[in-house]
This record gives C-alpha cells, sequence and structure tokens, in this order.
C-alpha cells in the first residue's frame, strides 16, 4: 500500500537547538487550519490543544520540544487510507550534547532514521485501525471523532518499539503523535485521492 511522510519544515535537526518556543510558534502560523478538534481521549499529556499541538510535553521526566510537523499518508487498500499531520518532538538538552559529543552533521543521519520509521509506523498503524464507516455512530461527526481517536491510539502504540530503538541508537529523547485534527480519512479511493497532484479530498472526510 502507498505510505508517505516528508517533513513539512525545511531544515534538518541541527537547527534545533537554537529554536526557542516562540520560534516554533511562528512556523506553526503558517500552517493550515485543520479543522476542530476531536473528543478528548482518557490519554494522558495529549500532544494538541483545540486546533493547536502543545509546544511541549513531557517524557520520562523530560521536557520535549514541539520540533517538526510531518505531513503523512497510507493507503489500507484500494478504497480506505488516512492523510494529516503528525508531530516530533525531542529534548533539546540532547541536541546540544550530541552535537558536542558528535558533531552537527549526524543529525542528517538522524533525520532520515525518523523519517523512515515513522512511514512505517504510519503504515502499521492504519492497518490497524477500522476505518470502514461505523453503522453505530450516532452522526458524521461522531465516526470522525472515533476514527481520529482510533488512529491516534493504534499510531502511539506502533510508535514505541521503534522510538526506543531510535533513542537506544542516537541517545536522543524523542516522541512522535498523529495530530488528530489534521487527520483526513478516504473511505472510497484512497490510493487514486493520494495520487491526485493536489491530494484530492473528494472522498475524504476530516474531523
Amino acid at each position: 500500500m502507498k505510505a508517505s511522510l516528508h517533513l513539512l519544515i525545511i531544515g534538518i535537526l541541527t537547527t534545533l537547538a537554537a529554536c526557542s518556543t516562540q520560534e516554533t510558534k511562528q512556523d506553526l502560523n503558517g500552517a493550515k487550519n485543520v479543522g476542530p478538534q476531536p473528543a478528548p481521549t482518557n490519554q494522558d499529556n495529549l500532544p494538541y490543544s483545540g486546533q493547536n499541538p502543545a509546544m511541549t510535553l513531557t517524557k520520562a521526566g523530560k521536557k520535549l520540544n514541539l520540533v517538526r510537523i510531518m505531513d503523512g499518508a497510507a493507503c489500507k487498500n484500494d478504497f480506505e487510507g488516512v492523510k494529516g499531520s503528525f508531530l516530533l518532538y525531542a529534548d533539546p538538552s540532547d541536541i546540544e550534547r550530541i552535537k558536542r559529543e558528535k558533531g552537527a552533521k549526524i543529525f542528517g543521519d538522524f533525520e532520515a532514521k525518523i523519517q523512515t520509521f515513522s512511514e512505517e509506523v504510519l503504515q502499521q498503524a492504519v492497518n490497524a485501525t477500522t476505518l470502514a464507516e461505523d453503522p453505530f455512530a450516532l452522526g458524521k461527526d461522531e465516526a470522525r471523532e472515533k476514527l481520529a481517536r482510533q488512529l491516534s491510539l493504534n499510531f502511539q502504540k506502533s510508535a514505541v518499539a521503534a522510538i526506543a530503538n531510535f533513542e537506544k541508537e542516537t541517545t536522543l529523547s524523542i516522541d512522535i503523535a498523529a495530530f488528530p485534527p489534521s487527520l483526513i480519512f478516504y473511505q472510497q479511493g484512497c490510493v487514486a485521492a493520494l495520487d491526485e497532484p493536489d491530494g484530492a479530498e473528494t472522498n475524504g472526510t476530516k474531523p
């Protein structure tokens, strides 16, 4: 099945050490309006608030900063799939330490690794998500919210092992999460829609 994930913000992780929260907010100001937030889940430390992703989150006692918004898409089959934004968080103190110890060029390799395993995680999450129409949903809004929650949880679960391996190999603490308000679901022609130059959304549903 088709799967793709690429960085929306140009540059590599070497630029992150100099980035402040304000600079990250400026980057996000150029992002498209991604629509209303789905209903809250029982997850703690949700990486979004309303239409905007959280600038920071805490993981294992470390404060991670939002450093990238990634655009991803994957099809479960010819008809069903999803596209949307995914949030990459990293520990700025780890970035500074690794730059001192190994040099800035190493972050180019890190970025390639993150992109590769993120594509795999997205495909696994889409494969594990039931994308067919929910006959028990009380309306389109509830159906979309359920899909967004389900995909987000599956993405989180699928990412655990990949993130752990990356952190062990690189010593850089990161986290990656789906951004539910951005997700567009396809149920009637995913491959055809994603093959369109503009990523046609006529068959997509957006929370």
